[in-house]
């Protein structure tokens, strides 16, 4: 069976689980400039250092460069984002991976969007951060992910 090119009817939606159940995995394209390639397989890097590629590359299959607002576009199964979203990979990666997560949800029946939704996005980028801390060598990008976990953790206050 072939991934369907829209994952937006029930049946759409329901084929995509079961491809995805048995191991499916997406040929994750980025289409752009050479910048937003560039600066977009920074941020692919950082997710392959946590070990989380694989992951992304079950619910995305396309990562492309827009002008207007950076989004999950849950029938097409792609990430849009605009270059300001990739200007830094750290960001991109955490942003990628929570809308990875989102698509996850979607597949799944659960809630992906709204208050509830968008908690357990942020809770999946702070374990996101919290595995790119560990696995990384670089110091600075483990230090940089220490604050950022400490900055969202804090948010949840606000």
């Amino acid at each position: 069976m072939k991934f369907p090119e829209r994952v937006y009817t029930r049946d759409e939606v329901r084929l995509a689980k079961v491809l995805i159940d048995k191991g499916y995995r997406h040929r994750l394209r980025v289409v752009g400039s050479k910048i937003f390639k560039e600066k977009t397989r920074g941020a692919l890097r950082l997710i392959r250092t946590a070990g989380r590629y694989d992951f992304l590359r079950t619910y995305i299959r396309t990562v492309r460069q827009i002008d207007g607002l950076s989004q999950l576009r849950e029938a097409e199964a792609s990430i849009w984002a605009n270059l300001y979203a990739v200007d830094d990979p750290l960001g991109a990666a955490c942003f990628f991976i929570q809308k990875a997560w989102q698509m996850k949800s979607y597949i799944e029946g659960k809630v992906y969007y709204g208050h509830l939704g968008e908690t357990r996005a942020v809770d999946a980028r702070l374990e996101f951060l919290e595995e790119l801390g560990k696995k990384s060598k670089d110091p600075k990008i483990r230090q940089e992910c220490r604050e950022r976990a400490m900055a969202w953790d804090e948010s949840k206050f606000l």
